[in-house]
């Protein structure tokens, strides 16, 4: 198992910049994949950006180029460096953990961005 705690979110104007912490209860070196994903109301929940323990990333169209995620062993937390913010990137935005060995998929409480035009 693995707790996940988001933090970071908040509120900012276009063209802004925030960046989301996700810390992992254990090392996220034994966590096979950890990824970020983001739901407004009415909608599904959709990848945002994730990356794998060797280290491959992938991201959503639409935030490539905009989003960054990254990850510190150390601290045993991965985060989403999130620039040139835009209205629509405004969502709740939560942690996954995915470990091959388990069942089912983590998710932390989430985190609200909101973008204000």
């Amino acid at each position: 198992q693995v707790q996940l705690v988001e933090s970071g979110g908040g509120l900012v104007q276009t063209g802004g910049s925030l960046r989301l912490s996700c810390a992992a209860s254990r090392s996220i070196f034994s966590i096979n994949v950890m990824g970020w994903y983001r739901q407004t109301p009415g909608q599904q929940r959709g990848l945002v950006a994730r990356i794998t323990l060797g280290g491959s990333t992938n991201y959503a169209d639409s935030v490539k180029g905009r989003f960054t995620i990254s990850r510190d062993s150390a601290k045993n937390t991965v985060y989403l460096q999130m620039n040139s913010l835009k209205p629509e990137d405004t969502a709740i935005y939560y942690c996954n953990a995915v470990i091959s060995s388990d069942v089912v998929d983590y998710w932390g409480k989430g985190t609200l961005v909101t973008v204000s035009s």
